[in-house]
């Protein structure tokens, strides 16, 4: 995108031309610096909010006063899945004639970590301001807080003033339970767990979503001890049951030991970096290295001066589909990705940012929202209809829109096909024993997809097609006609239609 847009001019809400730059990025100064739209947070919501602005022909400005790049570029996406890929390569290798002893013995644990490293950019954020720089989007390090409408104060100096909105973009942070001991204990949260520079020799996993699975595979395979704790009956408890059926499967044959409607009453740690101990009941106790706690996430909005305009401190911002905050009077204030609470994922936090981009250009320009359009540039629906998500496991688990359970919850006549992936030729060739199966959630009334799920080996691959049926809402009719190239995976589509079909 060329730098130069910051300078187009853009119209005030009072009538007024003014530049479409709001003056330097750094040193404070006696009068506010003013943008059309600031930004708070520089994670990927952040980043794809201004840039759509900035694209737009408005001026934006970015705070942030950790990373550019936020937690998915340092904490989570990036190097959680850098320390996963191997782990997954190694296994599907080991199921491939001819590979099995070149692939035998454990992982280069150091060699997998300078690998993590690397995909976090050392954990410096160069690149990401450069690509700012390129953009032509103002950054001003520091901790942004609302000081009322349209104005944003960075760390009780600076002040900015936004002529048309103000965007939070803030993301969300790990949340400890309320357990006796945990607090003092230090234990790890996600971001420990995707940045640690060592090997635990025994590692405790709390919780049984995405990241307790994927952190329970990585650390397994790099030669720690893990037992996994889970409150309730099964992992992944958000898709479909034999989803967690399967990865517990895997889990377990990969030596995780799992432990299922488990609860901490306790946590001990005598000194700091000494071990640690879990108290699960009289008498019974584990006692690790480390303790990952991976049980829940809070918005960040606990210090963003939220009470200065109406809004509540620490909770999720309430928005409406347009990513506009409700109750804020005047219609400035916007909330996209997890701070919103619809949809915890980065991927629907960058689709968040192109809808309320698009929808404060449109605003500011006088353009009519086009909020009655279900699928409009200016609403978000995916994060109710069509939301896709991959579980990096092994094997990965991938899912869009509805279960079967979540559909029968809303009111739809349905129809469940099921199919084991495995028996399709393309998983056969793609490793000697392979284990998966596919579910298809079909709208008897209106003939649609309303969500598919796959696990197995590689299916993270298989999920945008289904994406796209689900929030196109294609006729089943019509995917009978979307040939799947033999001999792919892919073909797990037309055994589903044919059961679906009765063929």
């Amino acid at each position: 995108m060329s730098a130069n847009r910051a300078s187009e001019a853009t119209r005030a809400t009072d009538g007024t031309e003014t530049a479409g730059g709001g003056g330097p990025a750094d040193g404070d100064r006696a009068a506010p610096d003013t943008y059309d739209v600031i930004v708070l947070g520089g994670g990927p919501t952040g980043e794809n909010l201004a840039d759509r602005v900035h694209a737009a022909g408005l001026s934006a400005v970015l705070v942030e006063h950790e990373l550019v790049g936020g937690e998915c570029s340092y904490w989570a996406c990036m190097p959680s899945k850098a320390l996963l890929r191997p782990v997954t390569a190694r296994s599907e290798a080991s199921r491939v004639p001819g590979l099995k002893d070149a692939v035998a013995g454990p992982l280069d644990a150091p060699a997998v970590l300078a690998h993590r490293d690397a995909f976090a950019s050392y954990w410096k954020d160069d690149g990401q301001v450069r690509w700012l720089d390129s953009a032509g989007i103002d950054l001003v390090r520091g901790r942004g807080r609302l000081a009322g409408p349209r104005r944003v104060t960075v760390d009780g100096g600076r002040t900015l003033v936004a002529r048309h909105a103000v965007a939070v973009c803030t993301g969300s942070r790990p949340v400890l339970p309320d357990v006796p001991g945990l607090a003092e204990a230090k234990p790890w949260t996600s971001r420990d767990a995707t940045s640690s520079k060592t090997v635990p020799g025994r590692l405790v996993v709390v919780g049984g979503g995405v990241v307790g699975v994927e952190m329970a595979t990585a650390w397994r395979a790099l030669g720690a001890s893990v037992t996994l704790l889970v409150r309730g009956d099964g992992l992944l408890p958000r898709m479909e049951p034999f989803v967690g059926h399967l990865v517990a499967e895997s889990l377990a044959e990969a030596g995780v030991f799992l432990r299922t409607g488990t609860e901490v009453r306790e946590v001990r740690r005598e000194a700091p970096g000494g071990p640690v101990t879990v108290v699960l009941g009289p008498g019974d106790e584990l006692v690790a290295d480390e303790l990952l706690i991976a049980t829940g996430r809070a918005p960040r909005t606990e210090d963003l001066g939220l009470e200065t305009v109406g809004l509540t401190p620490g909770g999720w911002l309430e928005v409406d589909d347009t990513l506009r905050a409700t109750g804020v009077p005047g219609g400035w204030l916007y909330g996209a990705g997890d701070v919103n609470h619809r949809a915890l994922l980065t991927h629907q936090g960058k689709y968040q940012a192109r809808i309320a981009g698009a929808a404060i250009a449109a605003r500011a320009r006088g353009v009519p929202i086009l909020e009655s359009d279900r699928w409009g540039a200016h609403s978000a629906s995916a994060d109710r209809h069509a939301v896709p998500q991959v579980v990096f496991s092994d094997p990965e688990a991938a899912a869009v829109g509805l279960s079967a359970a979540e559909a029968e919850r809303a009111g739809h006549r349905i129809r469940v096909v099921d199919h084991d992936l495995g028996a399709v030729a393309g998983a056969s060739l793609y490793a000697d024993g392979y284990r998966g199966r596919a579910r298809m959630v079909v709208d008897l009334d209106r003939e649609v997809l309303l969500g598919v799920t796959f696990v197995g080996p590689g299916v993270g691959e298989l999920l945008h097609s289904a994406t796209v049926a689900v929030a196109a809402e294609v006729p089943v009719e019509r995917l009978w006609h979307a040939v799947p190239a033999y001999p792919t995976i892919s073909e797990i589509w037309l055994r589903l239609l044919e059961a679906y079909r009765g063929d």
